[in-house]
């Protein structure tokens, strides 16, 4: 995999160097001014203070954490789909050497009513889906944990499940809300007149299969439970204090008995967000064989059915639009699949809400439950669904109506937000499209079907893309001693650079030197910080950087004492609340497919970004490209197939399920405008580990339909959906 800026150096994008036109300069000057900072770090491509660790070995992941003398955990896992544990055979388990304890729902700790059904583990002998951890051998070494584990006989009363996803299943329903808190349904407008009366009309359904993390460090934990002292919990987390506020409740805890500590994290994606049965597992094991401290890691195979995944889901979108090519009906009805044990309702219809006005609209989310594994939230959630289908849907009116694709998102550009009529803190796209058309060479597309060399045929795709601002609470405390300034905050790093721009962002705002800063993060001790997830890492903790620095400065001068301290909070001002606030972007694909055989490969894609200030060019592309890969390798590679018999995916290993390698990664090449935006915080960087991965298999789809003329809908674009067509 390569990464191209050509000429356009990261280093080189300045907000001078990318002049917003007219409408957009106006839209500038209406912004509060940027709080004036000393920029020195911010902006510098810094290399990752913690990579000589990660690279030699020695930065300890939750697994790696030094105990002493720890047992191992091996989980013990449904047989069936649905039903409840008849009886536990465990003798021959017992008398392997070395093994210390079985746990089951016979000996487990009570644990306190939760919102989370998922995290209910072991409080009773019931099934919910096949793969459930039902138990788990505890022993002297991880071996005779799993080879125990592989000896105990486990008898059930099975019951009928289902795991069919049908769009007239019995029990059929609308959430109350979805995932990010908004409404499941929304209608502006009457779109059902709007389609009757337009001139050009599409109609068309989308879908794609589950859609599973697989994170390079598997989901890992180890903990020890101290009658006295309480608890110590090692895990993989995407945010400490937020696992603590769950967890603590749980175990009937008081929060100081409660200690958290995941300083790196070897990527989540959305996986490691919240706690999981595995953490609970572990916990348990814990207060079993207390107070000695227990291990576990997940196999890959354990991974697919319990830490969540993206759900199954289905679109139907019909758009309207009257002669010129100007939008009047959006509809886009949205059916998911849910487990019954935890309900989780993708918010695959909120990108749609915002992106691109008409008259008459209609949003709608409807759910299957079924007797399979909770899901949870996967990198951008609901905008990586929402746009795929919605961005090709977009491609389809295009042609519908006779215009450029790129000429029709234009055209369809909205001057305030649709859903909530706020104006935007600053859109860009526009800028995005026709700075990445003329980068990727959009003049010289040809028609569909138009440009074959041998058995290839070449097409261009592209791509609209988004991501929402969130509001987290974030607090930070700075400690000043012996030249040192203590900058804590309980964040997490999950391979982002939050190590390294969290330093870069306390030294300007505390203007001093990088080399006096001492990060602390990744412990729940820590002043409370919102989740690294949802793109709201940076803005949130710099934000509250922000604060902490003025509020030292303020209380203890430019030579404080040892010992002097002070904390701030994230704040979120009444003009950043009047306006829709949002990263975009514009993703542009070429690709080859075979006419023999049906192959697809992208040969280069370039992604380009409205994205705010940039506070680290190195950490900032290397996110941009990871997106990038991730949609790569959703659009052309990830399938799961669940075996509906019994209710599990077959394919649950890296053998089956492909996730894109070296060789399937083309040029990829990676641009921004860097145009702050105030309305984000002090230092005016947007969120930007989501929106990379968001029209990736759009643009994709639209670059094959170029090149063959064959539209492809469902994901993963294999050989078998083309030669279909």
């Amino acid at each position: 995999m390569t990464a191209t800026a050509d000429k356009h150096t990261a280093e080189k994008h300045t907000a001078e160097k990318h002049t917003p036109d007219k409408h957009t300069a106006k839209q500038q000057t209406a912004q509060p001014a940027l709080s004036a900072l000393q920029i020195k770090s911010v902006g510098q491509g810094i290399m990752r203070v913690d990579g000589p660790q990660k690279v030699t070995g020695t930065a300890p992941y939750a697994y790696e954490q030094p105990v002493k003398n720890p047992a191992y955990l091996f989980p013990l896992v449904s047989g069936i789909g649905l039903g409840h544990i008849k009886r536990i055979e465990d003798k021959a388990a017992r008398e392997v050497e070395g093994v210390l304890e079985i746990l089951t729902h016979r000996n487990a700790y009570k644990l306190q009513p939760s919102r989370s059904a998922e995290l209910q583990l072991l409080q009773s002998p019931e099934v919910h889906y096949k793969g459930e951890i039902i138990g788990a051998v505890i022993a002297e070494t991880p071996y005779a944990a799993r080879y125990a584990a592989s000896l105990v006989n486990i008898l059930y009363n099975e019951a009928e499940q289902d795991t069919r996803f049908v769009f007239t299943h019995p029990e059929l329903y609308t959430p109350k809300k979805i995932n990010a808190g908004g409404p499941a349904d929304r209608h502006m407008g009457d779109s059902k007149a709007a389609l009757k009366t337009a001139a050009h009309v599409t109609d068309a359904k989308f879908s794609h299969t589950m859609q599973f993390h697989s994170a390079m460090e598997p989901h890992s934990a180890m903990a020890e439970w101290h009658p006295e002292k309480g608890v110590t919990l090692y895990d993989a987390s995407q945010g400490a204090g937020t696992w603590k506020a769950m967890l603590a409740p749980l175990l009937g805890l008081e929060p100081e008995q409660l200690h958290i500590v995941s300083p790196f994290v070897g990527g989540g994606f959305g996986s490691k967000g919240v706690p999981h049965a595995p953490t609970v597992l572990a916990l348990l094991a814990a207060q079993l064989v207390a107070p000695r401290p227990v291990k576990l890691m997940l196999t890959r195979q354990q991974h697919f059915a319990n830490v969540g995944y993206r759900p199954e889901i289905h679109q139907h979108f019909q758009l309207g639009a009257d002669a010129q090519g100007k939008l009047t009906a959006i509809v886009q009805n949205v059916t998911e699949t849910t487990s019954k044990l935890l309900e989780f309702a993708e918010q695959t219809v909120s990108p749609t809400r915002m992106m691109y006005a008409a008259p008459g609209r209609e949003t709608t989310t409807r759910l299957v439950p079924l007797d399979l594994p909770p899901a949870t939230f996967m990198r951008a959630p609901g905008e990586f669904p929402g746009m795929f289908a919605l961005e090709i849907a977009m491609d389809e009116m295009a042609e519908a109506c006779g215009l450029d694709p790129i000429e029709f998102r234009l055209l369809n550009e909205p001057e305030r937000d649709p859903e909530n009529g706020k104006p935007f803190s600053v859109r860009l796209l526009r800028e995005c499209l026709e700075q990445g058309a003329k980068q990727f060479g959009w003049n010289g597309r040809k028609a569909p079907g138009q440009h074959q060399e041998g058995e290839w045929l070449y097409g261009m795709g592209v791509a609209s893309a988004t991501y929402p601002h969130h509001k987290p609470q974030a607090t930070c405390g700075v400690v000043y001693g012996k030249g040192q300034y203590q900058v804590q905050l309980a964040a997490a790093d999950l391979g982002t650079g939050a190590w390294t721009i969290l330093g870069q962002i306390a030294a300007d705002a505390l203007e001093v030197p990088l080399e006096q800063i001492d990060l602390q993060i990744g412990d729940s001790d820590l002043p409370a910080a919102g989740l690294a997830g949802g793109s709201m890492g940076t803005y949130s903790w710099s934000n509250a950087i922000y604060h902490a620095a003025r509020a030292f400065r303020k209380e203890h001068g430019e030579h404080p004492k040892a010992g002097a301290q002070a904390e701030g909070k994230a704040i979120n001002t009444e003009e950043a609340e009047a306006h829709s606030k949002h990263t975009f972007g514009a993703h542009f694909a070429e690709v080859k497919v075979s006419s023999v055989t049906g192959e697809v490969r992208a040969t280069r894609m370039l992604g380009i970004y409205d994205a705010g200030r940039i506070i680290n060019p190195r950490t900032a592309r290397s996110q941009f490209l990871g997106g990038m890969t991730m949609g790569i390798s959703a659009a052309l590679h990830e399938e799961a197939y669940l075996d509906t018999r019994f209710g599990h995916v077959v394919n649950h290993d890296f053998a089956g399920y492909h996730i894109a390698a070296h060789a399937d990664v083309p040029e990829l090449s990676v641009e921004w405008l860097d145009v702050p935006d105030p309305q984000f915080g002090p230092l005016g960087a947007k969120g930007i580990g989501e929106v990379g991965i968001v029209g990736v298999p759009a643009a994709i789809s639209n670059a094959i339909y170029n090149a063959t003329g064959k539209r492809l809908r469902d994901l993963p674009f294999t050989p078998a959906k083309l030669l279909e067509h």
